[in-house]
């Protein structure tokens, strides 16, 4: 059964999109069917590996249109992944659904509604905003991931988030629940980070991932080649770091009704 996960929170800097298309390397790796839908109108991760900077079939025509949602799906320059690409207009999403019903839940409606077999995960990368695209994803998704950058300041946007689910899940989604926290630009060779770190592990227990991702400047250099860092350095530490967060979360996502 095909799963949706959004990897969101609302501080932006927090390696959203890093999380997106190296997780959905991953998966690919181990022979999954991933559909990345971008929700983010600055469009980093189509940027990265989209053939393509810009693509009129988008999740503007998602969310906003009647349009095959099969018909908007594009190839990627990643092997088994698909992609949405995102659109500019998606900022003012509010003013183009104005008079429709049920807004926040358009997301939900139009990927249930299609063919969407040959895909075994949606992965949404979602904007740095609690706005009505932000809502779509989190309305439609079955499960979160919440990178996290290790910076005292994000702590407290995790928090917000958690508040932000809560609600989520009254109102439209009450299957709503966190994958995991994953702590993103882990740099051990400073307390601040490590401090962090640990702070996060005793403010969310459980959630908190074992994998985290350490800052690496291979993984910052990849989107320019349009490459995952399972691609663009597959031997490195950072690949090492996904690969090892994608085996966590495998038998979660295995175990998903």
């Amino acid at each position: 059964m095909m799963k949706i996960i959004a990897i969101t929170n609302l501080k932006g800097g927090c390696a959203k999109t890093t999380t997106t298309i190296n997780v959905a390397a991953c998966l690919a790796e181990l022979g999954k069917r991933v559909l990345v839908i971008d929700l983010d109108p600055q469009g980093n991760a189509s940027q990265w590996i989209g053939p393509e900077n810009t693509c009129s079939a988008n999740s503007m025509g998602l969310l906003a249109t009647k349009e095959s949602v099969a018909d908007l799906i594009q190839p990627t320059m990643v092997s088994n992944v698909g992609l949405i690409y995102a659109s500019p207009e998606l900022s003012n999403l509010e003013k183009a659904l104005v008079g429709e019903y049920a807004t926040e839940t358009i997301l939900k409606r139009r990927l249930k509604q299609a063919n969407l077999s040959d895909w075994d995960y949606i992965l949404l990368d979602t904007p740095p905003t609690l706005g009505l695209v932000t809502v779509n994803a989190l309305a439609c998704a079955d499960r979160l991931i919440v990178p996290v950058s290790t910076h005292v300041l994000s702590l407290a946007g995790v928090a917000q988030l958690m508040a932000v689910i809560d609600k989520i899940k009254d109102a439209f989604n009450p299957q709503l629940s966190i994958l995991g926290v994953l702590a993103s630009r882990v740099d051990l060779r400073t307390r601040h980070s490590g401090e962090v770190l640990e702070s996060l592990r005793e403010h969310f227990g459980e959630q908190v991932f074992q994998a985290f991702i350490r800052e690496n400047v291979k993984l910052a250099e990849a989107p320019s080649y349009k490459k995952p860092i399972t691609t663009y350095d597959n031997s490195g530490g950072a690949a090492y770091d996904f690969r090892t967060l994608t085996q966590e979360i495998m038998p979660h996502l295995e175990s998903m009704q």
